[in-house]
């Protein structure tokens, strides 16, 4: 009878993001550093006339509807909340960008659900299928919310100061969403 052997199959070992999280440097030093190892805390103050990098014009391209993507307004709020912590030296412009086009992405597919509803009609057979911006809008959420937890993963493993008190850009999404349906 042939045993399971763990390099067979081709299953490429260990997933990018699996695994337990690292602890925040604020919370190993309130608990002693139980692990031993030297701290690397950086209570480095951002310095004064550090500017956010100007973000890249796609994310204020006018869309079809004639609507302007939200991707800016999140990237700025983003980059706003992370120098706040002290953290905007840390995370790349790019990240920043890609949460933010996501994040985008997933309101306008939210807006459109509303606007045409849940069901469409199949290209061939006119028979009522569900509508693929709903579909589109999770996958879109999906990315949003991996990117934001790449983003704070950096921000709790380097910030020694309180990051949960100021309210984040991902609270703010759900704000963005909801004046979005209201039509403001």
């Amino acid at each position: 009878m042939p045993t399971k052997s763990n390099n067979i199959g081709g299953h490429g070992g260990a997933r990018p993001g699996a695994g337990r999280k690292k602890s925040a440097v604020k919370d190993k030093a309130a608990a002693g550093n139980p692990g031993g190892r030297p701290l690397l805390v950086l209570d480095i103050p951002e310095m004064e006339g550090v500017e956010m990098p100007e973000p890249h014009n796609f994310l204020s391209a006018e869309q079809r509807d004639g609507n302007p993507l939200q991707a800016r307004d999140i990237y700025t709020s983003t980059w706003n909340w992370l120098k706040r912590v002290g953290c905007a030296a840390k995370v790349s412009p790019d990240l920043i960008e890609r949460y933010a086009m996501s994040s985008a992405r997933w309101i306008q597919c939210e807006e459109t659900t509303s606007k045409l509803g849940f069901l469409s009609k199949h290209p061939t057979t006119g028979s009522p299928i569900p509508s693929p911006f709903v579909n589109i809008g999770i996958q879109y959420m999906n990315q949003a919310n991996r990117l934001w937890n790449e983003i704070f993963q950096i921000v709790k493993e380097n910030c020694s100061t309180d990051y949960d008190s100021a309210p984040s850009p991902q609270d703010d999404l759900m704000e963005r969403l909801l004046r979005a349906r209201e039509g403001r």
